[in-house]
């Protein structure tokens, strides 16, 4: 049987333009209702009950039988294990992509990072604090897909960022193992590893176990019911984000390869049916090219059916008037990956507001950022690039202001406060800045 991929061509010129361009974005983020009571249950037995709910929802799920906790804790020696087991072109890979990533996120913690004060005029000290989380947790996925590109894409900022512990929980169905996983985790600095998954892992970070310790935040993507657990566990934990399908919209002015455009439409496509590749071009000549890429490269693909069903269902070639209604088009989606495809993207990057990365230039294809650029690859998406970014140094500190108020400043703030004080009705208030006047 051959499979056809059939995105929809669309028009900005044409009439129901809107309402064919509004029908192909939308995505519903709703939980199906059986998950979240099923996740609500996971979560409070794994709340009362710790190690044991974890053994029996992991054997249950994962088909994984322990005895105890400690059988599935991964060793430092394991990890090393590991990272010496795989073959060296892997192990070069793998380090090559952590150094570039580590420079990434160490220039990002000097630019951002730091503490900082000052004094005004009556001597009083102001400024921000910033300090590390004491300890995170980071979720691997793993069963049909293994991503060691996601551990050092959450460990390694963790790290820079001066995290005491990184707890790290990966799925490993039947016991299988991923060497890559667990060599990156060696590579990526990871504290502590353990081989769960879904809602039972998302609670034991959050609530702890005896044997698993509690979290400051649960960073990484999974699956629906992983997405549901952090859900419900925000607020006792802090989370990165809810992340949706994954998403690549490429601007193109017609002068790059259209196999090149292709071959990038189908890199989100392959993530899965309700993944979203976006092509936005002037050239409607240029589209048609890039349409018989997609129907030549798709027998290729290992993925290929699941490409066709994603660009079929949620894909779109789109004809714009020019460069610039495609730039505005761009930030009304607002997506997780940009490509800016383009003789000169410098000319277009300054009316792109809303994205979760932009990659410019006809050579800088998504994949480089998704495994060894430097930048993170864990990104908002679903339109939520348009107020969050993408995973980073700053989601493994926090920041405490700093108020040290001179005797001079307390003359001067005190009078301001306290009527204010006074006008909330709140004399406590007010009656403790007056103590300090003279």
């Amino acid at each position: 049987m051959s499979l056809v991929a059939a995105p929809a061509h669309l028009s900005t010129a044409a009439a129901d333009f809107e309402q064919l361009f509004q029908a192909r974005l939308h995505w519903s983020a709703d939980t199906d209702a059986a998950i979240e009571q099923r996740v609500a249950d996971i979560l409070a037995d794994v709340q009362a009950r710790g190690d044991a709910a974890v053994l029996e929802y992991t054997a249950r799920f994962d088909a994984l039988q322990a005895a105890d906790m400690r059988a599935l804790e991964l060793t430092q020696a394991e990890l090393k294990a590991a990272f010496d087991s795989i073959p060296a072109k892997q192990r070069s890979a793998l380090e090559a992509a952590a150094r570039r990533v580590r420079s990434y996120h160490e220039a990002q913690k000097k630019a951002s990072g730091e503490s900082w004060s000052y004094r005004d005029e009556e001597g009083t000290l102001l400024g921000q604090k910033v300090t590390p989380l004491d300890r995170v947790g980071i979720y691997v996925p793993g069963g049909k897909a293994a991503y060691p590109s996601s551990v050092l894409m959450n460990a390694i900022p963790a790290h820079v960022a001066g995290v005491g512990e990184i707890i790290m929980v990966v799925p490993t169905p039947r016991g299988e193992k991923n060497a890559l996983v667990l060599a990156a985790a060696y590579v990526a600095g990871v504290s502590r590893a353990f081989t769960i998954g879904g809602a039972q892992a998302v609670a034991a970070l959050a609530y702890g176990t005896a044997t698993i310790p509690a979290v400051d935040k649960i960073t990484g993507p999974g699956n629906a019911y992983v997405a549901a657990a952090k859900r419900r566990v925000f607020g006792k934990v802090g989370i990165d984000m809810i992340a949706g399908p994954s998403e690549i919209l490429v601007l193109a002015d017609g002068s790059t390869p259209p196999d090149w455009v292709a071959m990038d439409l189908f890199s989100q496509a392959e993530h899965d049916e309700l993944a979203q590749s976006i092509l936005l071009c002037p050239d409607a000549a240029y589209i048609a090219q890039v349409q018989a890429s997609i129907d030549r490269l798709l027998p290729e693909m290992p993925r290929a059916e699941i490409i066709a069903k994603s660009l079929t269902g949620r894909g779109a070639l789109i004809h714009t008037r020019n460069m610039e209604e495609a730039c505005a088009i761009s930030n009304r989606i607002a997506p997780e990956h940009l490509e800016v495809s383009s003789t000169d993207p410098h000319r277009w990057e300054p009316l792109l507001k809303h994205a979760g990365a932009i990659f410019l230039g006809a050579y800088t294809s998504e994949s480089l950022g998704d495994y060894c650029a430097g930048p993170n690859h864990v990104l908002p998406t679903s339109g939520t690039a348009r107020f969050s970014s993408p995973l980073g140094v700053y989601d493994f500190q926090k920041r405490s202001s700093l108020i040290e108020v001179s005797e001079a400043g307390a003359q001067k703030l005190g009078v301001v406060a306290a009527e204010l004080a006074y006008g909330e009705g709140l004399q406590g208030h007010a009656r403790a800045a007056e103590m300090r006047l003279k």
